[in-house]
């Protein structure tokens, strides 16, 4: 769907039937902007830094996003409680581009750990406001090594993982404390897009391979993301 499309110009030229955004309406530059930014951050909220304006976007021509990521195989999730957009891929759907391609272990053990940190949070009614659940690198190391019985990765490489997974949506991550050496973190609800429940138990199985396997299951299949050579972004 090329940005020649009649809906993109209505929404441009402020001919669009559906409903109109606050304020000055969108620009093509703005429009294929969000397309974009959604595509790589995949859950967008409305404090996300450096987006423009993409989450108002969204939130004001649903429908059109809804068409456009619908023909790429995504579904448009809108959450105004969590202030959020998502896109979603849906289960078992069939994947013909290029994000197939898998996550390194230590990525795909990080994003797991990161789930059921969220999702001990909400049961136990822990979760502040918008679904944001408040925890350190530390909680998190710990829960790494409840769940895989083995070390986590170190410092370094753990931060350089929580830096790809908050591009995604998945987490805010604070200043480092160096002093104690641990950082504070906030995990988001986009956790639940990027890892959705019928994906746990079969990240939660593999979790406990042995680690002489080199990568983790298909992640991917959950992320409109760019994909890299070893492993897909999530």
């Amino acid at each position: 769907m090329p940005p020649e499309t009649d809906e993109f110009r209505d929404i441009v030229d402020g001919d669009w039937a559906g409903g109109h955004i606050a304020g000055k309406r969108p620009t093509a530059e703005e429009m294929t902007r969000a397309l974009q930014v959604m595509m790589t951050r995949q859950c967008v909220y409305s404090h996300t830094p450096n987006v423009g304006r993409t989450y108002d976007l969204v939130r004001a021509y649903p429908t059109f996003f809804e068409r456009y990521f619908g023909s790429l195989g995504y579904r448009l999730m809108v959450s105004p409680r969590d202030q959020m957009v998502a896109l979603a891929v849906p289960a078992d759907a069939p994947r013909y581009d290029g994000l197939f391609e898998r996550l390194r272990k230590d990525e795909t053990i990080v994003l797991l750990a990161l789930r059921l940190l969220w999702e001990e949070a909400l049961r136990a009614h822990e979760a502040g406001d918008g679904g944001v659940v408040d925890a350190t690198t530390d909680d998190l190391v710990d829960r790494i090594a409840a769940l895989t019985q083995a070390p986590p990765p170190e410092e370094v490489r753990l931060l350089e993982i929580l830096r790809g997974f908050a591009r995604h949506g998945a987490l805010r991550l604070g200043e480092r404390d160096r002093v104690r050496r641990v950082s504070p973190l906030a995990v988001l609800p986009g956790i639940g897009i990027l890892v959705p429940d019928s994906y746990v138990k079969e990240l939660v199985l593999w979790a406990g391979a042995p680690a002489a396997l080199p990568s983790g299951p298909k992640a991917a299949d959950n992320d409109p993301g760019n994909p890299s050579e070893d492993a897909s972004n999530v």
